[in-house]
């Protein structure tokens, strides 16, 4: 699975979301300033081709449903920035936040919770 340019990103967040659905439906769906029709047609497409989507005809349009599942591409998003960034280390990874004052002591007190609480599971 290739890592996605911010636009496709963006577009299969919005197409997520649905659960699938129409281009006019991503397009109502995403942030302004928003893309033109056509361009994200085109994004569709292409992460047709990629394999994210699959399309099923109606009329004269199409209705795509993702074939892959937003927490697989966030698993394998997250695997390949820790390693290229972190060393392979999440320790690293929070540590960079708290070093940066960008995660508070209650948000690594709920972290810790969640890992506890997976352990004991």
């Amino acid at each position: 699975m290739e890592k996605l340019t911010q636009q496709e990103e963006e577009a299969m967040q919005a197409i997520w979301s649905l659960d699938g659905g129409f281009i006019k439906e991503f397009l109502e769906r995403l942030d302004e300033p928003k893309p033109p029709y056509t361009t994200l047609a085109s994004t569709v497409k292409n992460l047709e081709k990629k394999g994210f989507l699959q399309s099923e005809k109606f009329g004269n349009t199409y209705r795509y449903t993702p074939l892959i599942k937003e927490e697989d591409y966030k698993k394998r998003f997250m695997k390949g920035f820790v390693g290229d960034y972190f060393k392979n280390s999440y320790k690293e990874l929070v540590a960079f936040f708290a070093k940066e004052k960008q995660i508070s002591a209650e948000e690594l007190k709920e972290i810790i919770d969640m890992i506890e609480n997976k352990k004991s599971k």
